[in-house]
């Protein structure tokens, strides 16, 4: 838990409010009332930050029936075994997406409205008469070399961590 790349995964899972659920996790079973009152957080921030981990594969947990009153227990198990694996999924998703905009970026020509930094495909440009229609100024032609440029280097980070060859 000492990691910051695995606090960071945490964090943008769960996000703020969930974070002291997800940093202290405690050892063996746990119902949510016990998380909330144990850590100071209102209830329903630590079921909030307890199913996303659930739906991350990151923590399950096993209901109990009270025999006198019938009322359901829930109680939390935490699985950070599985934390490097669904980092790598993501790495994964992550590489995909950016090959995914990279050739979007090298298939399309572009155009730039510089007063409000709003982008058109070559198409849209051409519909709109090349004239910006939130402040109708001149849309001038973009060159997106340096983003590809950013891609690539990012992309390539991906491939070298993940092992995958070029």
């Amino acid at each position: 838990m000492e990691d910051p790349v695995v606090q960071k995964y945490l964090s943008e899972l769960v996000g703020p409010k969930g974070m002291p659920v997800a940093v202290s996790p405690p050892d063996g079973e746990v119902t949510d009332e016990e998380l909330a009152e144990r850590l100071d957080l209102e209830l329903n921030d630590v079921r909030r930050a307890l199913f996303i981990l659930y739906e991350n594969d990151l923590a399950t947990y096993r209901r109990v029936r009270d025999e006198d009153s019938g009322w359901l227990t829930y109680l939390w198990t935490f699985e950070y075994e599985n934390i490097p694996g669904n980092m790598m999924e993501e790495m994964e998703r992550l590489l995909e997406a950016l090959e995914a905009r990279r050739e979007y970026e090298l298939e399309n020509e572009f155009y730039l409205c510089e007063v409000c930094s709003i982008r058109f495909e070559f198409g849209e440009a051409m519909d709109l008469g090349f004239e910006c229609p939130e402040c109708g100024s001149a849309v001038e032609a973009m060159e997106n070399e340096h983003l590809i440029a950013s891609m690539d280097e990012r992309i390539e980070d991906l491939k070298s961590e993940l092992g995958v060859r070029a």
